[in-house]
C-alpha cells in the first residue's frame, strides 16, 4: 500500500487515541468477521494475514481478496446486497482495529483529533483499496490458466522487487484466488517449470521472463 503518510503511525494513533476503536485478535482459521451481518465496520489489519472468502449458494469456496499487514477491509467496503456469504477468515494469528464507519462523524470524546485526520485520509486509503481491487479485476478476465498465473507471479514480483518470491497462499489457496481447477493449475504450473518461465522450490517462485 503506497500512501502518502506513515500508516504504521497513523495505525498507532487510531488504536490509543480513539474511544470508539476495538482492537481483537484471533487465532489461525478463524472468522474475523463477517459481511452478511451489515454492521458498516471499517476494519484495519495490523498483524497477521487473512482472506476475505466468497461462498455461493452451491458451497464454493472463492478467496476474493488476500489480507496482509496494514490492508483495509469491512462491511463499509461492500454495501451491496448479496446472497453470498462473505467472510473474512485468519490465515495465522491476527490482530486487528476495528471501528463502526458510522461514527465518523461523532467524536469519542472532546479532545478527539483522530476523527478529522482519518476523515482527511479515508480517500487516499479508499483509492489504494480500489487499486488492488483493479489488479485483482484484471486477474480475473486473463483468459487462461498460464495468463492468471503469470499475471499474478509478475505483480508479486513487482512488489517486492524480487524475481524470487514467497507465494502467500497454499496452492489450493491459489487456485481459489484465480478462480481455476487445481488440477489443471498444477499441470499449467508444471508446463511453465518445462518451458523455462518460471523456477519452484516448494512454495518460492522464481519469474524467469518479464
Amino acid at each position: 500500500m503506497n500512501l502518502n503518510f506513515d500508516m504504521d503511525s497513523f495505525i498507532n494513533d487510531f488504536e490509543h487515541n480513539c474511544h470508539r476503536v476495538q482492537k481483537k485478535t484471533f487465532s489461525k482459521n478463524e472468522v474475523i468477521t463477517t459481511y452478511i451481518q451489515k454492521r458498516n465496520q471499517f476494519c484495519i489489519l495490523i498483524s497477521g494475514n487473512a482472506d476475505l472468502v466468497r461462498y455461493d449458494l452451491n458451497g464454493n469456496r472463492t478467496i476474493v481478496e488476500h489480507l496482509s499487514k496494514n490492508d483495509i477491509f469491512g462491511e463499509v467496503f461492500y454495501t451491496v446486497t448479496t446472497n453470498n456469504e462473505l467472510l473474512v477468515e485468519a490465515r495465522e494469528k491476527c490482530e486487528v482495529l476495528i471501528y463502526i464507519y458510522d461514527s465518523i462523524h461523532t467524536k469519542c470524546r472532546s479532545n478527539c483529533k483522530f476523527h478529522n485526520f482519518l476523515t482527511e485520509n479515508l480517500p487516499e486509503l479508499i483509492l489504494n483499496k480500489v487499486i488492488d481491487l483493479n489488479m485483482r479485476v484484471e486477474l480475473l478476465t486473463k483468459r487462461t490458466i498460464r495468463e492468471k498465473l503469470l499475471g499474478y507471479f509478475t505483480l508479486l514480483s513487482t512488489r517486492t522487487l524480487n524475481k524470487t518470491f514467497t507465494l502467500p497462499f497454499s496452492l489450493t489457496d491459489l487456485a481459489d484466488y484465480l478462480s481455476v481447477d487445481r488440477s489443471a493449475m498444477m499441470r499449467e504450473m508444471k508446463l511453465l517449470k518445462e518451458d523455462g518461465c518460471i523456477e519452484k522450490n516448494k512454495n518460492k517462485i522464481t519469474l524467469k521472463i518479464y
